[in-house]
């Protein structure tokens, strides 16, 4: 048996493999470092130490909120403007004022301030049309001294 038709191996193959191995790794580190900036929601919190001060109030908030039995459906129409179901208890919302902060969620627009106006059947509309484009909705719905908030996201 004779080696006359195998070729050695040299520092030009090794020199090759490595190339190859830490550039298919470099590029698989950029693609995930650019996926992850591009869909980076910002943060929850600015400050979790201060936020975690005030975990037992929001949890309090959240309970009162939830013993009033309202619920909210917010969905875009068809004119860009907001719409808004309010329920209170299962029978229609009458009586809110509700508002709205919109944010976009990676921050490209600037921020949206809505008011509702009531259809009068618990249905509420927002003052003015959102752009086109997925938004986040801060909601605060109020009537009386009763507070509730909620979020929701809409495109």
């Amino acid at each position: 048996m004779s080696e006359a038709g195998t070729k050695p191996f040299t520092g030009y193959h090794m020199a090759a493999i490595l190339i190859g191995f830490f550039g298919i790794v470099i590029a698989v580190n950029i693609y995930m470092a650019k996926v992850a900036v591009g869909t980076f929601g910002g943060t929850v919190v600015d400050n979790s130490y201060v936020a975690s001060q005030n975990y037992n109030q929001w949890l309090a908030e959240a309970d009162r909120e939830a013993r009033l039995g309202w619920a909210i459906a917010a969905s875009r129409r068809a004119d860009g403007k907001v719409g808004l179901q309010l329920t209170d208890n299962g029978a229609a919302g009458i009586g809110f004022a509700a508002t709205a902060k919109a944010e976009h969620p990676l921050g490209r627009a600037p921020e949206q301030q809505l008011r509702f106006v009531s259809l009068g059947d618990g249905s509420y509309v927002s003052d003015k049309a959102l752009p086109r484009g997925r938004w986040l909705l801060r909601i605060e719905v109020t009537r009386a001294a009763d507070r509730y908030r909620t979020m929701a996201d809409i495109q």
